[in-house]
């Protein structure tokens, strides 16, 4: 069964970061490796989904999303964080952790 966006952002009990992307975006693209070293690294503290703003336009909006990527933290369905455009492993990973040590 699929789930609703809703329900991915608040029905975790730790962070959820949302990555807003499209396929044709190039520093989407380069950002795919520093999610996937960030979510091993950061492997019990958040959880991370992408969402294509192609497909799911309807959801992009809701949350603003003007500039792809579009990073969000959420928590129980509460916007901790976000940050639009490509970031190294280092900046992103110190930025996550600031805001989880207070969760």
């Amino acid at each position: 069964m699929k789930k609703s966006f809703h329900d991915l952002i608040t029905n975790h009990a730790i962070p959820v970061l949302v990555d807003f992307y499209a396929d044709w975006c190039a520093p989407c693209q380069t950002m795919a490796p520093v999610l996937k070293a960030l979510a091993s690294e950061l492997d019990s503290k958040i959880k991370i989904i992408k969402i294509d703003v192609e497909k799911n336009q309807s959801i992009a909006q809701k949350y603003q999303v003007q500039n792809i990527p579009t990073f969000i933290l959420f928590y129980q369905g509460n916007v901790l964080w976000r940050q639009s455009g490509a970031m190294s492993l280092a900046d992103f990973k110190h930025r996550i952790e600031q805001i989880l040590t207070k969760y």
